[in-house]
């Protein structure tokens, strides 16, 4: 396996790459240093973290755009095909810089960032959004918004209307499931087929677990009932103007 669990891409190291790479190497970089850097991922500068390193590992430009694109199958290495088209090939160019590959020249991408600019409050949002310093419950762990953060959670249809109804917000769909002697909050992917596949809520950054089939039990009434786990309790690391600041950089990105 040479991927596994979620990409975190670190400084790019230089590799005689002209300027207009050298911007999509840190447009990459901007995209998932703030979506996956987290040691449950991969370590800094390429190095092994939770998941395998990425530097030096002889990857070509052809590999790094199939796995960042398709993902790994079976592995916690999803995929990123569903990033604006700009936003892909950069991150492909971050990896490729890690193995010492010069991706192949693509018109009209070495401009910075084609994503239109926010206003400075909804920028500012997005900023707090997925900062590294309120650690593994930052919004950006569980959530994708404007091409960042991890889709753990569905895509964001509607935005509350203010800070104390995002602090109300209700999670139905997370449920209480027991397996391997362990019971656990976890928001379900898959229970009809031949595994059980769910993230495990137990602690942050969520784990993505796998079970035969038959091995799961949840509590009875599920997800009607939905756990016990809290949604609030992930917004401690913000406070009310910081989650309003947050607000407006979602009504400025959903449609």
């Amino acid at each position: 396996m040479k991927f596994a669990s979620f990409l975190i891409l670190v400084p790019a190291l230089a590799f005689g790459q002209g300027p207009g790479q050298n911007n999509m190497a840190a447009r990459g970089l901007d995209i998932f240093d703030k979506t996956c850097a987290t040691g449950y991922c991969h370590g800094t500068k390429g190095t092994a973290g939770g998941a395998p390193r990425l530097a030096a590992r002889g990857f070509d430009d052809a590999y790094v755009t199939q796995t960042v694109r398709n993902g790994i199958p079976g592995t916690g290495m999803p995929g990123f095909g569903n990033l604006e088209r700009a936003d892909l090939l950069a991150v492909v160019a971050y990896v490729d810089s890690l193995n010492g590959v010069t991706p192949p020249a693509v018109p009209g991408m070495a401009a910075g960032p084609a994503r239109p600019k926010l206003p400075a409050d909804a920028q500012r949002g997005r900023e707090l959004y997925s900062d590294q310093v309120r650690g593994l419950t930052r919004c950006s762990i569980c959530h994708q918004a404007d091409g960042i953060g991890i889709a753990v959670a569905l895509p964001l249809t509607s935005v509350p209307e203010s800070v104390a109804a995002l602090r109300q917000v209700r999670t139905p769909q997370v449920e209480m499931a027991t397996a391997e002697g362990d019971t656990f909050p976890a928001l379900v992917l898959n229970r009809n087929g031949a595994q059980t596949k769910l993230y495990d809520l137990t602690v942050p950054p969520p784990v993505l677990r796998t079970f035969a089939k038959g091995t799961v039990t949840f509590r009875a009434g599920a997800p009607s009932a939905g756990s016990n786990w809290n949604h609030s309790a992930m917004l401690a690391p913000y406070n009310d103007q910081e989650l309003e600041a947050i607000l407006v950089f979602l009504r400025a990105v959903t449609k």
